[in-house]
This record gives C-alpha cells, structure tokens and sequence, in this order.
C-alpha cells in the first residue's frame, strides 16, 4: 500500500505518513510503498500490542460488570485474570464467568499473573485507596472509570475516562456543526 493510499484512508497526506513512520525506521520501499502486513506486525511490536495484556478489574457495579463483559478484549490481547470487589455481597458472585475476588486477593492474583495493567470502576470515595492498592501490588498502568483524578509516582501511567468531558466533547461538536450549517444558510 502507498503513503498516499494510507495518508487517503487516515486524511493524511502522504508526507505525513511518511514522515511519521520513518520515525520508526525503514518500514516501507520508495516507489513501492509498505507491506501492509508486515507494517501491522512491526506496528503492534512497537506498541506492545504483540504480547498478552493480563488485567484485573476492581469495582464490579455497573460499570465492572460492563467491562467485564466486553468481548472484544481478548482477541486483542488483554485477558481479565481477576475481578475484584469490597461488597460482601458481591464477592462470590460472578461477572462474565469470573468469580468476584475480596480485594485481599489482589496482590496475589496480580504477582501470580505478573499484571501490570488495572482497571478501577469503583466510587470517587474509594479511587485513590484503589489506585494505591494497585500500585502496590505491582500495577503500573490503571485505566480509572472513578469519577475522581487519582495521583500516582511518575512510573505509574494512568488514563482516565471521563463520561462528563466525553459528552460535552461530543455537545460542542453537535453544537459547532449546527453553527456552521447555518452560517451556511
């Protein structure tokens, strides 16, 4: 495939593609463009997308049990190795199959698996407690669904998702759309 077919596909141009994949080295052939395979393999590589992600996910309301639910995650390489929680009415339940674990637990099921990566769906009340938690047992990336800014050492990477800022996001593109149409008219 060309940087230009790429570049089309993205809306790139094709000096952006190549500018921005020789940042990784000889990926692609002038005048013949990448071998679209093998840019997917070398890609994943670089992304650490080519090994297997084991996760634990702590929090199993609403949110936990949609997580972990989602299907989608395995076959892209992230495998939920423990789900865990602090309502005793909870733990001992399932959730997509997974037995709901007390938090006790964590630390063990997160060496015995060498997880690095956690997923909190719990309330704002609890989110630093469970971020250090994490930390703690070893995790070094947490994706954080809590409605709370968590802090964390500078080796520790942590995204969260805000469902607040994600909507008025999408507000304002619907709004702003809606003005240019009718500055149109």
């Amino acid at each position: 495939m060309s940087s230009k077919d790429l570049g089309a596909s993205l809306g790139l141009t094709d000096a952006q593609i190549r500018k921005d994949l020789a940042l990784f080295g000889s990926l692609g052939q002038p005048g013949r463009g990448y071998q679209v395979i093998d840019l997917l393999k070398r890609l994943r590589q670089m992304m650490g997308r080519d090994q297997s992600w084991p996760i634990v996910v702590v929090g199993i309301g609403n949110i936990g049990r949609a997580i972990t639910s989602y299907g989608s995650f395995k076959g892209e390489g992230f495998e939920i190795v423990g789900v865990f929680d602090v309502d005793p009415k909870v733990v001992g339940t399932k959730s997509a199959g997974k037995v709901v674990r007390p938090m006790s637990e964590l630390r063990a099921t997160i060496a015995a698996h060498n997880v690095r990566l956690g997923v909190m769906a719990v309330p704002k009340e609890a989110a630093q407690d469970v971020a250090d938690a994490l930390i703690a047992a070893g995790v070094s990336g947490i994706l954080n669904f809590a409605p709370k800014r968590v802090t964390a050492p500078h080796t520790v990477s942590i995204v969260s998702v805000d469902f607040t800022v994600s909507l008025e996001q999408l507000a304002f593109q619907v709004w702003l759309a809606g003005t240019e149409e009718n500055a149109k008219k």
